[in-house]
């Protein structure tokens, strides 16, 4: 345009920093900005308000604020885009400042000012304090806007406040909101939040007429977040298979919620599958696709398509997003490539807490006790405060490590310096901790001394030290807790029962396997599994064999010689009563 010598206007040029603020890119925004000021439109009210809003859209809200101080003139929509990108740059203290001197300086905010604010506070997570503003609007009689009660639905759905969102939707009825799209949108997301008012969600999404991506995706995303993924993937087959009729189709959103439903679920093969289908489907993933694989390429220690994926986020400059960073820390560490773990870690700039407590954790998962305390020390010493999970980690490091002293006064300093109140899976980890290095005594008095009840965790991993030291004083004593347990996790039966078996006890095994019986209680087959030529192969005891069967005996038969050759104990790897007949052992390939 300009090259053939037409210069733009007042009204070319917000339509081009529009296009500047959706491409994102600081530098193209300074340089429309210099071509506003060149062209003498530095007083034009319409231009400088597009510039405010151009500079919040891509977080510079310094800039933003410079161009707004300067304005010779400012109007209400002056005034709401510097709060709306206060709102958008989740800073509510911004936000909130702009407000009052708006108010100071005799300007009176209306209601698209009043929605931007309730946002700022609903997007920082202030979710009372978003409530207590959308009461004082109401109050002074400010008009509500269909986006301010979207937002208010949005927060009632992240309080998990069902029962508030009921009476916004009543509000919604009365209000006469049920026609805009958007609430109905958010509608979905608030009653999607509890299981038991699925039901009134999908009730919502049925009587839209003309349903957007977005309303889809709401619905899709509910399912998957309740851990209904197949449900979740029934809906988003509706979708695919709509393109006739209707103009949407699965989107990365769409597809993201379905990975991660099925990731959460523990279904990791069909989490893995749905990727591959979305690459085929030419849908570019985005950072929470990429964090939800990787999070299934840890499960699975899959490093080659970890690897994959980390060169998928570095080429699409995805590896500078803390999701991405945390799960590409979390891939590597558990996985046990802890170097490559450490230089993704030492590469974030914004380090979080998970990306402290991956670190930690994945030491200790691998018995890098000593790694696992040194990290928490710097995490210290770089002013992070660690919470539960941490200690969690750091302490289950010192387990598998056997740092008892270490262990100890962590959980100490927890209490003392951190002022966190242990929980019961600190406890299970003291208790594995003191076990494990044969001090029974103690960690049978911090069970019977716990200001909580001791759940299936903590009776287990004593029962574990019991059934390493052959310490059968305890054992009926934790027998009757564990029947009495009402838990669904069969583990401690199954080891209580396998004790009893080791020691000559058939009976009482038996007893103990049928009493998990009648609780309906059913054993999960224990799994392993290898990536081989980008192919996962998964062992289980009890399914379809692998072609290649009859070597895995004679491999584990060589192994458990070598093993014993050394004097290692081999019961404390192999079940009791392991033997080389191939039918014990089986694989199934995936």
């Amino acid at each position: 345009m300009i090259k053939f010598g037409f210069l733009p206007d007042g009204f070319t040029l917000p339509l081009i920093i529009k296009s500047c603020s959706k491409i994102g890119s600081v530098g193209l925004c300074k340089i429309v900005h210099c071509h506003v000021l060149e062209m003498g439109f530095k007083n034009h009210i319409h231009v400088v308000n597009e510039l405010v809003g151009m500079y919040g859209k891509v977080g510079r809200m310094e800039d933003a604020c410079k161009v707004f101080d300067g304005m010779v003139a400012r109007s209400v929509l002056s005034w709401n885009t510097l709060v709306s990108g206060y709102a958008f740059n989740f800073d509510y203290v911004g936000a909130c400042s702009v407000f009052k001197r708006m108010e100071l300086e005799g300007l009176q905010p209306n209601y698209v000012t009043w929605t931007s604010l309730l946002s700022s506070h609903a997007r920082c997570g202030l979710f009372d304090e978003t409530m207590e503003l959308f009461k004082v609007m109401r109050i002074k009689g400010v008009e509500i806007s269909g986006e301010a009660v979207a937002v208010v639905l949005s927060v009632c759905a992240d309080m998990d406040g069902v029962q508030r969102g009921k009476e916004i939707h009543g509000f919604v009825i009365k209000g006469g909101y049920e026609d805009y799209l958007f609430v109905k949108n958010a509608l979905i997301g608030s009653y999607g939040k509890k299981c038991e008012d699925l039901g009134d969600a999908h009730k919502i999404f049925s009587d839209i007429k003309n349903k957007s991506l977005v309303s889809w995706n709401a619905l899709i995303s509910s399912y998957a977040d309740s851990g209904l993924c197949d449900e979740a993937y029934e809906v988003f087959l509706k979708l695919e298979k709509s393109n006739g009729h209707s103009p949407v189709r699965p989107n990365v959103i769409s597809w993201s919620a379905v990975i991660s439903g099925f990731a959460s679920n523990g279904r990791l093969e069909k989490s893995l599958e749905l990727f591959r289908q979305m690459q085929l489907a030419k849908v570019m993933a985005n950072c929470v696709t990429i964090s939800s694989v990787l999070s299934v390429c840890a499960e699975l220690a899959a490093l080659n398509l970890g690897r994959e994926l980390h060169a998928f986020a570095f080429r699409n400059l995805m590896d500078d997003n803390i999701l991405v960073g945390n799960g590409l820390i979390n891939m590597y560490m558990k996985c046990g490539v802890f170097k490559e773990g450490k230089l993704v870690f030492d590469n974030i700039e914004g380090r979080d807490l998970i990306s402290w407590n991956s670190l930690i954790g994945g030491y200790g998962m691998h018995g890098l006790g000593e790694n696992a305390l040194r990290t928490f020390d710097e995490m210290i010493k770089a002013g992070v405060r660690p919470d539960k999970i941490t200690f969690v980690a750091v302490l289950s490091a010192c387990s598998h490590a056997g740092l008892v002293v270490a262990g100890r006064n962590l959980f100490d300093r927890m209490v003392t310096e951190f002022s966190i109140e242990p929980t019961v899976e600190h406890y299970a980890c003291m208790v594995d901790l003191l076990g494990r290095a044969g001090l029974l005594q103690e960690a049978n008095d911090i069970v019977r001394n716990m200001p909580i009840e001791p759940n299936e965790c903590v009776w287990g991993a004593l029962l574990n030290s019991c059934r390493m030291y052959r310490d059968t004083d305890v054992i009926e004593e934790i027998e009757s807790r564990i029947l009495a347990l009402k838990s669904e996790i069969t583990g401690s039966f199954m080891l209580l029962s396998n004790i009893y078996a080791a020691d000559g006890k058939r009976e009482d095994s038996a007893r103990v396997r049928a009493s998990a019986k009648e609780k309906g209680l059913k054993k999960i087959p224990g799994q392993s599994w290898i990536e081989v030529r980008k192919k996962i192969f998964t062992f289980s005891a009890g399914n379809v064999v692998h072609l290649e069967q009859g070597e895995i005996p004679a491999i584990l038969n060589v192994l458990a010689l070598q093993m014993a050759s050394v004097h290692y104990n081999i019961n404390s790897c192999f079940d009791q009563h392991y033997n080389s007949d191939e039918s014990e052992l089986l694989l199934v390939a995936n």
